[in-house]
């Protein structure tokens, strides 16, 4: 099959685990090659996801590499078995792929939590409040405002479709936020309550009267894949989502996370919380 032109992130991930595993322990691309039985620009693709691997040669490469580690190998061999179309595969060529890749992160992770501090996050949103956040767009992406704000709303479905632990840790100033004015943000924190009461679902706010904390002015992502090492953060930036992998990066964030964790209101503080807010917009 000719290489992929463009892989997923995930699909990066798989190749970035496949170079990783062999670069600690010092083997050559070529030396690989001989020993899987392909050719050298073929492992080069597979590291840097443009070509797949089989379940056969994973083991091979693994066992090749001096990997023992059988749940961290388990889950790769699962991403190279997983070739199915899904629903986020239909708005390929409408949407930027980074966005894209962000359905395919939700829906592969063990568990989700999101830290924000000037809006409410897109799997929390309201079709009214999200289509009121697209209304910022550079000129060059409101065309896409429509296709973005489905996008958007269908990804909520994982919530019915495929529940997972969810966390979002919200500053106050993102539930003060007023896109599309005080009547979108006050159905909007009335779905925050409603949301909050689902399975799994976990809000909790972060108050003005909270001092300077790590992570203050973050908008991270964070999806727990099914071993440590295959976690992933996603951060929104101006020019569009990026994704970390790096482990030292993805320490670090897991630290904001646990330590955010700490000082936030907890879920039934934040209801409270919300709902004395919500007076504010009567």
């Amino acid at each position: 099959m000719p290489p992929r032109l463009s892989p997923t992130v995930r699909q990066q991930r798989l190749g970035i685990e496949l170079r990783r595993m062999r670069e600690r322990v010092g083997v050559t691309p070529k030396s690989l090659a001989a020993t899987i039985g392909t050719d050298l620009p073929k492992i080069s693709q597979m590291e840097n996801g443009k070509s797949g691997i089989s379940a056969e040669r994973l083991r091979i490469w693994a066992r090749t590499c001096e990997c023992e580690d059988s749940p961290y190998l388990e889950a790769l061999l699962a991403m190279t078995q997983d070739r199915r179309k899904y629903w986020w595969d239909g708005y390929r060529g409408r949407l930027p792929n980074a966005i894209i890749d962000i359905a395919e992160m939700e829906h592969h992770a063990a568990s989700l939590s999101i830290l924000n501090s000037t809006f409410i996050p897109g799997l929390l949103q309201t079709p009214e409040y999200a289509a009121a956040v697209f209304e910022r767009l550079p000129p060059q992406y409101r065309q896409e405002a429509e296709v973005r704000k489905a996008f958007r709303i269908r990804r909520q479905q994982i919530f019915v479709d495929h529940p997972k632990p969810y966390s979002a840790f919200l500053h106050e100033s993102a539930l003060r936020m007023q896109f599309g004015g005080p009547d979108v943000l006050r159905d909007q924190l009335r779905s925050l309550l409603a949301n909050s009461e689902r399975p799994g679902v976990e809000i909790r706010v972060i108050p003005f009267s909270v001092p300077t904390y790590t992570g203050s002015g973050e908008s991270l992502y964070l999806a727990r894949g099914p071993v440590p090492e295959l976690d992933t953060v996603q951060i929104d930036l101006s020019h569009g989502p990026t994704f970390v992998h790096n482990q030292v990066e993805l320490a670090s964030y897991r630290r904001i996370k646990e330590e955010t964790a700490a000082i936030a209101l907890g879920p039934d503080e934040s209801r409270d919380f919300i709902r004395a807010l919500l007076k504010d917009f009567a």
